[in-house]
Order: structure tokens, then C-alpha cells, then sequence
């Protein structure tokens, strides 16, 4: 056996047999009698350098870089794990603090060979990370691209004008990109199959408006010292409306149409206004109730206080709400003494309210404990309340809390109820938007 550290590979002499595919040195190469899949595969797991070089090994190997899947290196953190699928992350802008535009200008030729190649004619997963200047080759894959995000890249100018159509399409993430309001619009028009969008850190729009058949889940947050309007005109089909970070910049919302909307949240007061048909909330003070959606089962909402009296009226604005959720930020000045009146009954808390989750409890504050002791004794259905506690408590304490909560005259006699320690919640942390298999995104404890 011969080994060649030039070439890298395992070269076995049959001592002047006949047979065999051979090398050009004429040595038995059982490595390249392989089949081209198998072979192919071998070099989608090599650095691109090395990719290339096993051209030089014999002419069975030239051809097979080419057609194989790409790994790509050197400049870029990339992985194609098969024709079907392709990352890049071009790490040189990512880690550059200096002018990027001369590298752009350097890569795009690179990036855009590379995006030409034959072993991605299929693409059908496409994700793209710190490229500029993004070349207009993209594109070619949008007949058959299923999953595609685009973090911190440059869009073509010309997007605006081009005829887009992702027949495809069922997710796509856009992240830090700028981009032009009529651009975004005619780039959102092209995905008739799309299900579920995630807008993240998006600058140069004021507005965004949603008209989509398909779409089932939208997740964003704005970033920025400009007021961000958001529209959902007309999306029949949408369940989660998923503002992530509702402090990071000022954003309105208008639902006029979304006849299925299950599952809503984070909404804080860093929303100016959220409205559903003719229901206002300002900074969650209701202005207006004349509108409710029955359809709402899921809700998520930071409260200063925590709030009892605005949060009764997102109650009364969902009556069929199933799971709240509320992130606390307790104070010793709300008053949260409020007795439920039977004479004006709250839909929800009658008829289908099962769990409740409180985080960021205090019940060193008078607010929290009659926040929490009104969902025990109103929520006739409740049956899971979940109270996580701030800051680590001695069992003595714990005990105390439960006495007050655990009480005989409970609306629901089988609601569990349950405290333990928890660490202090302030947002909705990164997670799977798009994930439409579960019924409630938050379940899984999704909040930091």
C-alpha cells in the first residue's frame, strides 16, 4: 500500500493484476469505483479547496466537483448537506468593522458563480447571511424554493420592479435587511404559498400591509427611532400574530381581516396601538370595546403593576380566550382590588379560561397577590394556574403564598395551582416562529 501525501488518498498496488479501475499512474484506485453519488457525496464534505483538488486525482474525478453539492469555506461558513439544501454565511463581512463595499465587490463574482452552480438547480433550501451585495442570481431558485431566510444581506435594487413568483414558498425570514416599502410589498405578492413570514429588524419602511390567502403565522419586531405601521388588510387563513419584542421600537397594528386568529402576543406598552376592527387599546388602555374576536384562544401580555383593569378588558375583548399569559413588572401603586360583578359577566372567565400562567410574581406586593387571587376566584373553568416566582424564597414564604391563593371558595375546585422559584421574564426570547405544528407557540416555556 502506497500512501501519497500530496493527494490525500489510500492508492493499492494489485502488484500487475489486470483488473480495476486505475489511476493515472496506473495503481488500483478502489476508492474511485465508487459511484458518482457516493463520490459526490465525499466531496460536498470537504472544504471547497479541497473539493476542488480532487480534480487532479484522475480524470474519473475532473468532472465530479462541478456537479457535486458545494461546501463552501475559506471566506464563507457555508454547508450544502445535498442539492436540496444551501447556507452561507460570508464570515468576512461579519467579522469586518472597516468599509465592506470593496469586499462586497470582491465576493459578489464568488457568490455569484457559486449561486449558478448545476448541483443547486433544485434548490428548495436557501439561507443567506452577511452578504451586501446579494446578486440578482438568487432569484433563479424561486421556482422551486420551500424555506428561505436572508439575514443582514443586501437586496437588488431592482427587486421593486422585477416579476417575482415563489410558487413554492412556505417560509421566509427576513432579518436586518433594508428595504423600500414598495420592494418589500411586490417581494411578499410573488409567494402565493407562503405560511409563515418572520420581520425582524427590517429599516427604510413605515408601513407594512399584509394581503395573503396563505399565510398562518407572522412573527416581527421593529427596531428604530420611526413609528412602524403594520396592516393586516386581508389574511383569511393567518392564526399567530407574533410582535417578539414590543419595546425595541414603536409599532402600531390594525387587524381589519383575519377571521382565524388564534394566538397573540407579546403586546406591552411599547405598542402605541393595537386595534381590532373598531377595539383600540393606547399602550394597553382600552379606548374602545365595540369589537370582539371569538376567535382568539392564546394571548401574551407584559403588564406594569400588573394592570387587572386593562387586562379585564383584553378579557373582554377575547371572551373565548383559553391560555393568558402575563409577564409582570410588579409595583406597590396599582390597585388591583377589583371584585368581579356577576351582573356583567366576563365571557372568558365563565366559560373558558384553563390556564394561566404568571410570571415575575411578587407576593411581597400587595398588586400581585389580588392579580393572581381574582383569576382564583373568577375563572370558573381554570384549570392549571402556573405563578413563578421572583427571587429565591424559603419554604416558609412559599407556604404562606399558597394559603392565600389555595382558597375554599376557588371559582374551580380541580384548578391545580401551582408556585415555584423562577428567573425574572422580560420578553419573548428567539424562538421557532415558524413552527405551525403547536396549537400554543408558548407552551414550552418560550420567555426569558
Amino acid at each position: 500500500m502506497r500512501y501519497s501525501k500530496k493527494r490525500r488518498f489510500h492508492q493499492i498496488d494489485d502488484g500487475g493484476s489486470s483488473g480495476g479501475n486505475r489511476d493515472d499512474r496506473g495503481n488500483l484506485d478502489l476508492i474511485s469505483a465508487l459511484s458518482d453519488d457516493v463520490l459526490g457525496s465525499i466531496i460536498t464534505l470537504l472544504p471547497t479547496e479541497d473539493g476542488a483538488r480532487t480534480q487532479a486525482i484522475s480524470r474519473r474525478w475532473l468532472p465530479l466537483w462541478r456537479s457535486a453539492p458545494l461546501n463552501l469555506a475559506d471566506d464563507f461558513i457555508g454547508l450544502v448537506s445535498s442539492s436540496k439544501r444551501m447556507a452561507l454565511v460570508s464570515k468576512i463581512l461579519s467579522e469586518h468593522r472597516g468599509p465592506a463595499r470593496r469586499l462586497s465587490l470582491k465576493l459578489f463574482p464568488v457568490i455569484n458563480g457559486w449561486l449558478h452552480s448545476q448541483a443547486l438547480d433544485s434548490l428548495e433550501e436557501l439561507d443567506l447571511a452577511n452578504i451586501s451585495d446579494m446578486p440578482l442570481s438568487v432569484f433563479r431558485f424561486a421556482p422551486t424554493l420551500r424555506f428561505a431566510r436572508f439575514n443582514r444581506c443586501g437586496l437588488p435594487n431592482s427587486i421593486s420592479t422585477l416579476r417575482l413568483n415563489f410558487p413554492c414558498l412556505k417560509q421566509l425570514t427576513l432579518h436586518g435587511i433594508p428595504i423600500m416599502e414598495d420592494a418589500l410589498h411586490n417581494l411578499l405578492s410573488g409567494c402565493i404559498a407562503l405560511e409563515s413570514l418572520e420581520l425582524t429588524a427590517i429599516s427604510g419602511i413605515g408601513a407594512i400591509c399584509i394581503s395573503s390567502q396563505t399565510l398562518r403565522s407572522l412573527a416581527f419586531y421593529h427596531y428604530g427611532p420611526h413609528t412602524l405601521q403594520l396592516v393586516i388588510k386581508d389574511a383569511p387563513s393567518l392564526e399567530r400574530l407574533l410582535p417578539l419584542y414590543p419595546y425595541w421600537g414603536r409599532v402600531t397594528i390594525q387587524v381589519i381581516r383575519a377571521p382565524k386568529l388564534e394566538v397573540l402576543g407579546l403586546l406591552s406598552e411599547g405598542l402605541s396601538k393595537v386595534q381590532f376592527g373598531t377595539t383600540i387599546f393606547e399602550e394597553m388602555i382600552a379606548v374602545s370595546l365595540t369589537t370582539k374576536i371569538h376567535t382568539m384562544k392564546v394571548l401574551v401580555l407584559h403588564s406594569t403593576g400588573p394592570n387587572l383593569d386593562a387586562v379585564v378588558n383584553f378579557l373582554r375583548c377575547f371572551p373565548c380566550l383559553v391560555r393568558l399569559y402575563v409577564i409582570s413588572q410588579p409595583t406597590n401603586d396599582m390597585n388591583n382590588a377589583s371584585k368581579y360583578d356577576p351582573l356583567d359577566p366576563i365571557e372568558c372567565l365563565e366559560l373558558h379560561l384553563k390556564k394561566v400562567v404568571l410570571m415575575n410574581y411578587d407576593g411581597s406586593k400587595r398588586p400581585s397577590v389580588d392579580f393572581a387571587k381574582f383569576f382564583v376566584l373568577n375563572s370558573k373553568l381554570l384549570k392549571e394556574m402556573e405563578i413563578e416566582v421572583l427571587n429565591n424564597r424559603n419554604d416558609k414564604w412559599m407556604a404562606n403564598q399558597r394559603k392565600q391563593l389555595c382558597v375554599d371558595n376557588r371559582a374551580s375546585q380541580d384548578a391545580r395551582i401551582e408556585l415555584k422559584i423562577g428567573t425574572k421574564k422580560s420578553k419573548v426570547p428567539k424562538m421557532d416562529t415558524h413552527d405551525l405544528s403547536m396549537a400554543d407557540p408558548f407552551e414550552s416555556g418560550a420567555f426569558s
